[in-house]
Formats: structure tokens, C-alpha cells, sequence
């Protein structure tokens, strides 16, 4: 079994994006700006957008941290993201959720640019990557491709199973394995069956958000096992897999935490560099 370590391939892609960045600083004078819009005083929000916003100042980006009270109005918040849309310094925005009840959070995403959509979630990039043209792909799915590139895991022709079909998660990684020419199955609360279809699976992808819901007997022998879950259980981070009995039969793993969770931030910057490329 290997273990596939998402904190070792996160560092090398935020040093290959620092090299870049330097280069393009050098040849242009610019730098790529990355805008995050917290709303509130949510804890796991704020780390967030810090971890984020302190990865940009590591690779070279300039950080534009805008963290507005939890009382702001959805036409204040609009108004911030027209100014952020128009600012040629800023090639990607990203707004953290949850919002608070009180704003929409589809009208917000709608107003943010779909060139500045580094999350890879206004309809426009997700039409685009239903039809394989997408430039900014959501970028927990994309980090779940550069896992398997990185540790030479065939894709093509290898049946992928992914259960879940949120549109952060499911269904964008779904597309993508599709264009990797996977045969993919979407699993979800009403499949029949369910241990069968993922005994099937060479590359298994858990993203359902119910900690240890895949056993080992949901398996087969030398899978690809990539678990997209974060629960958090008695203060410990565990996974949608129950690690320890399915990685006995897995070939590969990925563990929670340290697994996908690093590869997030690390495509969330990739996408802000081809976004500024894209202005040069």
C-alpha cells in the first residue's frame, strides 16, 4: 500500500507556482492578486481565508483580504465584488462559504467574473467544463487529478467510482476523470446496491461528508482509495474511509488529514496564475 501524500505534492506545485510568479514578476513588473471576501466570524472560515492568504504572500501573489462583519448587506457585499470585478490587480476572488442567511449566496457567486472565478463554480466555467474546454476547474476535484499524476496512476480506461454529487466535489471530479477517459460511475443516497457498484471500482473517490462510511468490505483488492471527507468526531479530523481495514487492501490511500485537504489551496493559487496569464 502507498500512501499518497497530498502535503509533499502541494509543496512542489507552490514551488513551481513561486518560480513562475518570479519569472513573470521579472518579465512584467506584475504580479498575480488574489481577493478572499470573508463575511462573519465563522472559525473554520477565518482559518481558511488566513491559510490562504498566507500561501499567497509564500508564492509571490498579492493578497487582498477583505473581511467585512457579519451584518453587511447582500447589496454591500455585490458592491465590493463590481469593485473587485474591475480591478485590474485582482485576476481572482474568491468568496468563502458559508454567507450568512440573511444573503443569497447564488446571486453572489453570479456576480463574480467568471475570469476572477478561481473556485471553478459560476455556471459559465461549469458549463465549460461539461464540454472539456474549462480553464478554471473547481480546485478540490483538480487537486484529486494532480494526486493521481503525480504517483502515476492511470486513469484512462480504469473504472472510477465517486460517491457523492455535490457540485464542489462529485460532479466536478466526475467530469474531469471522464476527460482522463475513465468510465465513471456517481453513487448518492438513493443508488441500489451501493457495495457492489464500489467493489467495482479501480479508483474509488469518497466525498459524501459522513465520517467512516466506506469499510473495507466496500473494496476491492488493490483499489485506488482518495478520500475527500472532513469530519471532525471528539475534536479528531477522520475521513468519509475507514482508514486503517481499507488500507489493507488498497494499492494507494489517501489519508485525512494531509491527504486531498493540501492540494485545495495549492489549485486555488494554480488557478490564480492561469487567470493573470490570461490578462498578459
Amino acid at each position: 500500500m502507498v500512501l499518497i501524500n497530498g502535503k509533499t505534492v502541494s509543496a512542489e506545485i507552490r514551488n513551481r507556482l513561486m518560480q513562475e510568479t518570479a519569472e513573470l514578476k521579472n518579465k512584467t513588473g506584475r504580479m498575480p492578486g488574489l481577493a478572499t471576501v470573508l463575511v462573519g466570524e465563522d472559525p473554520a472560515s477565518a482559518v481558511y481565508v488566513r491559510n490562504k492568504n498566507k500561501i499567497c504572500g509564500e508564492v509571490g501573489f498579492q493578497s487582498f483580504g477583505q473581511n467585512l462583519p457579519a451584518e453587511t448587506s447582500e447589496a454591500q457585499l455585490l458592491n465590493l465584488i463590481k469593485q473587485l470585478n474591475e480591478n485590474e490587480e485582482v485576476n481572482g476572488i474568491l468568496v468563502q462559504l458559508p454567507l450568512p442567511d440573511h444573503i443569497d449566496e447564488e446571486k453572489v457567486l453570479l456576480s463574480i467574473d467568471p475570469e476572477k472565478d478561481v473556485d471553478g463554480f459560476h455556471p459559465i466555467n461549469v458549463g465549460k467544463l461539461a464540454i472539456g474546454n474549462a480553464l478554471l476547474t473547481p480546485c478540490t476535484p483538480t487537486g484529486i487529478i494532480a494526486l493521481l499524476d503525480y504517483y502515476e496512476i492511470e486513469i484512462a480506461g480504469k473504472h472510477a467510482v465517486v460517491l457523492g454529487r455535490s457540485n464542489i466535489v462529485g460532479k466536478p471530479v466526475a467530469h474531469l476523470l471522464l476527460q482522463r477517459h475513465a468510465t465513471v460511475t456517481i453513487c448518492h443516497s438513493k443508488t441500489k446496491n451501493l457495495k457492489e457498484v464500489t467493489r467495482q471500482a479501480d479508483i474509488l473517490i469518497a466525498a459524501v461528508g459522513r465520517p467512516h462510511f466506506v469499510g473495507s468490505e466496500m473494496v476491492k483488492e488493490g483499489a485506488v482509495v482518495i478520500d475527500v471527507g472532513i469530519n471532525r468526531v471528539e475534536g479528531k479530523l477522520i475521513g468519509d474511509v475507514e482508514f486503517d481495514p481499507v488500507a489493507e487492501k488498497a494499492a494507494f490511500i489517501t489519508p485525512v488529514p494531509g491527504g486531498v485537504g493540501p492540494m485545495t489551496i495549492a489549485l486555488l493559487m494554480e488557478n490564480t496564475l492561469k487567470a493573470f496569464k490570461t490578462t498578459l
